[in-house]
């Protein structure tokens, strides 16, 4: 800290008290009776102002600017304007000894002997408050809540702003130490207000707003006057009785003296805002003095350690920017940092500090060692084991003990000195001195060594990283930039200041000056960026700089020295300045020029800074390609071309390299179809057509499907043309492609087919399937859309897709109910197990529900669906067994169907005696087990009912004793017990016109036959009505062995001529529909000599039946027209049956073979249009 004296006047009287006006443009002197106004700039005396009548013992000016007051011994107190006019004027009892404004009210206490005041110019009147003692100085608190006041009798009242005590401070010294000067600390920093007192007693001491001591009296060795503190509270100022003014620290260190004067000093003041200070002495001495509080640090590397309010050391780490402060207590001379040493020289002892780890981020110090000694000297370096001294031209090494082990004497006065590091304690120095000559120094050797002498004075040095060159800054602020091997200067720059080498780059350095950053790397030229202070430091991208009192650590991107480097294709030390920290901008901008450089080591670093691994690909892939053997530089650079997007160079190279192929591919690639059109000129065609396909392929990916298709066509890509197309639907596009295509590009058709179909457009996929001759896809198409006359063409014109077209139609007839058609289509389609399944589940609903009529009319197809499968030998037996079952079934469901309508509908449309049959068919028939849904009951009550009816009462008695042992249904109990009574009136006997006769033994059979439908006599089976169900005059008859069907049929038709009465007159008339034997006249009287007749006489009687058998002659003598025959179906024998009666006209349906009164057929056909059993539709063909 020095004091620089700036101006100096001098009154006639003692200057009692001064005051700053708080813009610090005036000063206000108490001399005299006058009040004299200074321009603080200059020292002028503007205007004394006269208005006191007596020595003015205080001044004070309000914080605000607008007025000041003046107290005076005359007992007055007068306010004044800023404009130096006064204003208002009141008195005390006695003389005024003190003022003070309030600074925030700027309500005014003003001190006498023996008492205080406190005005306001709000206040009309001055409120004075008695005191016990003389009051000698007083001041606000930074609030403006408290006053505190300071007695002659050592006592400091602190009073509100009312004027009432609060505190009150007693000082040990008592009356024997009267309080001669207080302050308030006007820091804004501080949580308590400190009150600085300073009294007679020699004691400097610091107190709380509460009363309360802070720390110990500070001894002064002379008596005080004047206590002020520096604006931010940072400084004290004390003057008094030893003629000078001292400068403490807030906490009352002694740091020197500003000014000496030649008598007491009686006021002392800081300018506002600023480091001048204005003395007042006893002698009319005014001074005005600027403070300049030098910088005292030490760098080293990122640690920068500095002097802070003059006692404390700060050591900030640059790079974390943490910091640590060290408090020493006194004041801080000098400072060293090296690695982890810090060296502090305070005025009677060196403090020398280390770090407690290796850590490089540990901001925590001990004490290492003391060496107690006072020094001086003008610079300080701490090393491993020494510290070394330097004063003028002489250097000292000493231990850290103290002891001095070394010393060097210069030839001029040394200018700079660094430590430039070397193992512990043999650390070497770099020494600038005033001649020009520069010396490097270690300090276990006694001898220095010059590195070179210039004829400038040294301002500033550092070395290169390698310790191969010197920069040097001399007083012409010239940067001269050596080799210290050849002492060759090897460039020099202007304007600079200060010099520092890159830690991590041999041939980067910077300079300041002029207020710019210079950086310089190499011999390229300066890049220059503002900069306000002093280069200290340069590592990597960070440059530490030195403004006023801030050590900064500037971010400085590297960008420029790298883009030098760049320019003259310097790759590697490009990259070397690069890692010192550039943007990624760079880094890209670095590796792309190296790529292009084919400087692949290089590029790869770079590329993997910013994290491109698509260049790293291509690096790597590059790489590979050269261990391969590939040396086809042209071929590297076209990739690298390509991928920075420089297509038209990468396809020269590559066609320069003979590899026009590639260049077609990344054209493609990147869709660029016209250029490669221009590039490929008009050479092999099938380049051009890949080419098209390729932009076909760009063209849907991008969304312009029709454009796709219409250049996939132009390729000859039809299957990724007709593929796009039916995504879309585009029909008439498909239809287009598909009658282009030639019928033998079978794939791209079926394709087309495909999509037809998926869009419902079944008619262009038949086209289609035609075009290609695909017969078994165009069958499952009509199937597809259920399109069966189609289908059904095309399977009879091709027999072998018959399945594929049948099988699909029953499935679709069973879905939709429509079972009977669905049975048809699986018989056809060769599926019998599927027809039979079908059958039985048709058999099974229609019982189940009471549809007795279509239950015979299944069984019937059952049987005749057995008899078909009967060809298999394997199944013969069990079929032909299953044929008989279920044609036994489909007679008794078809009787029963009359039965069931008879009992549950209220009309019969049957006759009785049709009824009557029909029951006493079922009786006969149901001799074993019930088939499913056949009632015995309703079989007996309807027997009952028509034999009470028609006079067989012996029957109806029978049918009513058989109902007393079965369960009866509620609905039919009634009619059957009034049966029972009043068939007890009739006779025990049946009507003979009832009666059945046997044709073949003419014998006359009970109605109530124990063997069934056969003859007692004969055991011949009778031949019934499908309709009345009454026994037919039929006889069947077997051939001889050895007579085939074909010879009897032959045989038969020969028609040999007859003996008879009268030529016969029986008319045999053949349809499709049916066979029928007529009579046209009444009578037809066959001879005796019939062969046939002589076979029923004779061959009759027994308990067995005895089949009648004709030989080849009965068979001549029979006639056709009496013959009727069933033409079973292999492995079935034909059944061969003769008329008796030639006055009755019996039909036999060809399908079913079931027998009827030509009468009753005639007329059901015309009710049914079909047969009544087989439902054979009259003009379908016979099977």
């Amino acid at each position: 800290m020095r004091a620089v004296l700036t101006w100096r006047d001098k009154a006639e009287q003692c200057i009692y008290d001064l005051a700053f006006k708080p813009d610090g443009t005036q000063l206000i002197l108490a001399a005299g009776n006058r009040l004299l106004v200074y321009d603080t700039s200059d020292g002028t005396l503007l205007q004394p102002l006269k208005g006191h009548k007596d020595a003015v013992y205080c001044v004070a000016y309000a914080k605000d600017g607008k007025r000041f007051a003046s107290g005076s011994a005359d007992k007055s107190v007068i306010i004044w304007t800023s404009k130096l006019e006064g204003i208002l004027k009141y008195t005390h009892n006695d003389s005024i000894q003190c003022v003070s404004y309030n600074p925030l009210t700027h309500q005014l206490a003003s001190c006498s002997s023996s008492d205080f005041g406190l005005w306001s110019p709000e206040q009309k009147s001055v409120s004075k408050h008695k005191s016990n003692s003389k009051i000698t100085c007083c001041s606000w608190t930074n609030d403006g809540q408290y006053l505190a006041l300071g007695m002659f009798n050592g006592i400091i009242s602190i009073r509100n702003k009312n004027g009432e005590e609060k505190v009150k401070i007693e000082r040990p010294g008592g009356s024997l130490s009267p309080v001669w000067s207080i302050c308030w600390n006007p820091s804004r920093e501080e949580h308590n207000d400190i009150l600085a007192v300073a009294d007679w007693g020699q004691k400097l001491s610091f107190y709380q707003l509460s009363g309360k001591q802070i720390g110990k009296d500070r001894p002064l060795n002379f008596d005080p006057c004047c206590v002020s503190y520096f604006p931010k509270g940072e400084f004290v100022l004390l003057g008094g009785s030893d003629k000078q003014v001292s400068l403490f620290t807030k906490d009352g260190v002694r740091l020197g003296t500003v000014g000496e004067q030649n008598s007491w000093v009686w006021t002392c003041k800081v300018k506002p805002d600023s480091n001048y200070v204005v003395v007042g002495c006893q002698d009319g001495t005014i001074s005005f003095y600027q403070l300049i509080f030098s910088t005292v640090h030490g760098l080293y590397k990122d640690r920068y350690a500095y002097r802070d309010s003059m006692t404390d050391v700060i050591v900030q780490h640059l790079i974390t920017e943490q910091k640590v402060r060290i408090k020493c207590k006194e004041l801080v001379k000098k400072i060293a940092i090296y690695k982890n040493r810090l060296a502090i020289q305070l005025p009677e002892k060196i403090l020398i500090y280390e770090l407690y780890s290796d850590d490089s981020s540990d901001m925590h110090y001990r004490v290492k060692e003391k060496i107690v000694k006072k020094f001086e000297c003008n610079l300080l370096v701490v090393c491993a084991d020494h510290i070394i001294l330097c004063q003028e031209k002489k250097l000292q090494c000493l231990s850290f003990h103290g002891v001095k082990e070394r010393e060097w004497q210069m030839e001029s006065l040394i200018r700079y000195i660094k430590v430039i590091g070397g193992p512990p304690g043999r650390e070497g120095l770099l020494v600038g001195l005033k001649n020009g000559q520069i010396l490097k120094i270690f300090v276990d050797n006694l001898f220095a060594i010059v590195l070179l002498k210039q004829a400038t004075a040294v301002r500033c040095l550092d070395m290169s990283a390698s310790r191969n060159k010197l920069a040097v800054v001399d007083e012409n602020d010239t940067c001269l930039v050596y080799d210290i091997y050849t002492k060759e200067l090897l460039f020099q720059e202007p304007n600079a200041n200060s010099v520092a080498w890159n830690t991590q780059c041999e041939d980067m350095l910077c300079f300041s000056g002029g207020g710019y950053l210079n950086i310089k790397a190499s011999t390229f030229p300066v890049h220059q960026q503002k900069l306000q202070g002093f280069v200290v430091g340069y590592n990597g991208s960070k440059i530490f700089c030195l403004h006023v009192f801030s050590m900064s650590a500037v971010e400085v991107p590297q960008s420029a020295p790298m883009y030098q480097y760049l320019d003259r294709k310097m790759f590697k030390e490009a990259y070397q300045i690069a890692c010192l920290g550039v943007t990624d901008t760079d880094w890209r901008e670095l590796a792309m020029e190296a790529l292009e450089g084919l400087e692949f080591e290089t590029a790869k670093k770079a590329f993997t800074r910013v994290q491109d691994l698509r260049y790293l690909e291509l690096i790597t892939s590059i790489e590979e390609r050269r261990k391969r053997g590939e040396t086809n530089n042209d071929l590297f650079l076209a990739d690298v071309f390509a991928y920075q997007g420089k297509f038209h160079e990468a396809a020269k190279l590559y066609k320069r390299s003979g590899h026009g192929n590639l260049a077609l591919d990344m054209y493609t690639d990147l869709c660029m179809f016209e250029y490669a059109k221009d590039f490929l000129g008009s050479e092999d065609p099938k380049e051009t057509k890949m080419l098209i396909t390729k932009q076909a392929d760009w063209a849907r990916n991008i969304n312009e499907p029709k454009a796709a298709v219409e250049m996939y066509v132009s390729a000859g890509e039809h299957a990724k043309a007709i593929e796009i197309s039916g995504d879309h639907g585009w029909v008439d596009m498909l239809i287009d492609i598909a009658r282009r295509l030639d019928k033998a590009e079978r794939e791209p058709l079926l394709m087309c087919a495909h999509y037809f179909r998926k869009l419902e457009n079944p008619g262009y996929a038949a086209e289609t399937y035609l075009k290609i001759g695909d017969l078994k896809s165009l069958v499952q198409l009509h199937v597809e859309n259920q399109r069966w006359d189609e289908a059904f063409a095309v399977g009879e014109k091709h027999p072998e897709f018959k399945d594929d077209v049948y099988v699909p139609y029953a499935q679709w007839l069973a879905e939709n109910d429509r079972f009977e058609e669905a049975q048809r289509a699986f018989h056809k389609a060769g599926r019998q197990g599927e027809a039979l399944r079908v059958l039985e589940q048709l058999t099974h609903n229609a019982v189940v529900e009471s549809r007795f009529s279509d239950a015979a009319y299944y069984y019937w197809m059952l049987s005749v669906q057995c008899l078909e499968s009967a060809h298999d030998p394997a199944q013969k037996d069990m079929m032909l067994e299953k044929f008989h079952h279920f044609q036994y079934l489909a007679e008794v469901y078809h009787g029963y169907h009359a039965i069931h309508r008879y009992t549950e509908e209220p009309f019969s449309f049957h006759l009785p005696e049709t009824l009557f049959n029909i029951s006493r068919f079922l009786l006969h028939s149901l001799t074993k087990d019930t088939p499913l849904g056949i009632s015995k009951v309703k079989t007996l009550f309807t027997l009952a009912k028509q034999s009470q009816a028609l006079g067989a009462y012996k029957l109806a008695r029978h049918a009513y004793d058989r109902l007393q042992g079965l369960h009866v249904p509620a609905r039919f109990q009634k009619s059957i017990e009034l049966g029972s009574l009043t068939i007890r009136s009739k006779p025990f006997q049946d009507s003979e016109e009832l009666v059945p006769l046997c044709y073949r033994c003419s014998t006359n059979n009970p109605l109530l036959n124990n063997l069934g439908n056969v003859c007692v006599n004969c055991r011949q089976p009778f031949v019934f009505s499908a309709s009345s169900y009454e026994v037919l005059h039929l006889v069947e008859f077997y051939l001889e062995d050895g007579v085939t069907d074909e010879e009897a049929v032959a045989l038969i038709d020969l028609e040999a001529p007859r003996h008879t009465t009268r030529e016969s007159k029986w008319q045999e008339i053949t349809s499709t529909n049916s066979q029928t034997l007529r009579l046209d006249e009444t009578m037809d009287t066959m001879g005796d000599d019939d062969p046939f007749t002589a076979k029923l006489s004779f061959e009759q009687g027994g308990s067995e039946f005895v089949p009648v058998v004709v030989g080849r002659s009965v068979l001549r003598s029979m006639s056709r027209r009496d013959v009727l025959i069933k033409r079973w179906p292999p492995p079935l024998r034909w059944q061969y049956f003769r008329s008796l009666l030639p006055d009755a006209s019996i039909t036999m349906c060809p399908s079913c073979f079931q027998m009827f009164h030509s009468e009753d057929y005639e007329l059901l056909v015309l009710q049914h249009t079909c047969c009544p059993y087989c439902r054979r539709r009259i003009g379908d063909p016979s099977p």
